[in-house]
């Protein structure tokens, strides 16, 4: 298990480095620069704050000269935040991101597999029917839908939850997190059920009936873990697309999350918050995608990666 660890480690690497440089030019080939407004600066005070950031360089310098704050993990001054670096913005909004997403994951998680085995459970069922066209119409309406549809109804309407801003606190919590979960619980259910009705016609778990086993015990200590497989797959791109997708909740409950500083990057053509935003990203799909690998052999003792 450590020399493949070691191995994913150092296959990450050249991964990275490839977002690093598609990002890094693809960001200055776009129209506009840092430094542009609806008035013109003059002239002379554009060159020197191009100068100050480094921007009256060669392309190639730039790059080469990134690259080294990178590997010194300084992700350089935000042109935007002025009196911010990316690291610190970065630092702040991450447990707030890391906060929505989490709960978002868990929700998901928790309440798809659990809809997913019990369709399973019922195959071919008015339960199975109507739960996978529940899961259907989640998958094909995206949270952007969600999210201001949850609002007009509990905030707006009825007033029991707030509309946006931010606190830890159930109430500023809840809508956010359903919102960000809901598209992934369809996915995860749908995933859970047809993984679940497989492992239900194998050949072991008719050998575990056949030797008396309670039905309950059946389906916890021997169907469900195998049927996790898939789904544990899947969470690891899930995960990342959760914090990512966090960015189009995040503006709509004003959320200062990576997300805001994101999109507000974006707007601004602020170039070391976008690169920084996208490298955090980066990074985190490389270690949820390692992370999984590590939870099949966990879930499957016949998964063996030496």
């Amino acid at each position: 298990m450590l020399n493949y660890s070691l191995k994913r480690l150092a296959s990450a690497i050249p991964t990275l480095l490839l977002l690093i440089t598609v990002a890094f030019f693809l960001i200055r080939i776009a129209p506009g620069g840092p430094f542009d407004a609806e008035k013109a600066l003059p002239e002379d005070i554009k060159a020197n704050l191009e100068a100050k950031y480094q921007l009256d360089q060669p392309l190639i310098i730039q790059y080469v000269r990134y690259l080294w704050q990178i590997v010194q993990l300084d992700l350089g001054p935000s042109f935007h935040y002025r009196d911010w670096t990316v690291n610190e913005l970065i630092a702040q909004g991450a447990p707030v991101s890391f906060t929505l997403g989490a709960l978002a994951l868990v929700l998901a998680f928790t309440l798809g597999t659990a809809l997913g085995a019990w369709a399973a459970l019922k195959q071919n069922s008015v339960a199975d029917y109507s739960t996978m066209s529940v899961a259907m119409i989640g998958i094909s309406i995206p949270n952007f839908v969600v999210a201001p549809l949850l609002v007009l109804v509990f905030a707006v309407t009825l007033g029991w939850l707030p509309a946006g801003g931010w606190s830890y606190s159930f109430s500023h919590l809840l809508l956010p997190t359903i919102a960000l979960a809901l598209p992934m619980v369809a996915y995860i259910a749908r995933i859970t059920r047809g993984s679940m009705i497989e492992v239900l016609h194998s050949g072991f778990i008719r050998t575990a009936r056949a030797k008396g086993l309670p039905e309950r015990e059946v389906i916890v200590q021997h169907a469900l873990k195998p049927a996790l497989l898939p789904v544990i797959s899947y969470m690891g791109p899930a995960a990342a697309g959760i914090l990512t997708g966090s960015v189009v909740i995040e503006r709509i409950f004003t959320i200062p999350g990576i997300g805001s500083h994101f999109v507000q990057g974006a707007l601004n053509r602020d170039y070391t918050l976008v690169m920084g935003v996208v490298i955090f990203y980066g990074v985190l799909i490389i270690v949820m995608n390692f992370l999984v690998d590590l939870l099949y052999a966990w879930l499957d003792p016949r998964i063996r990666y030496d």
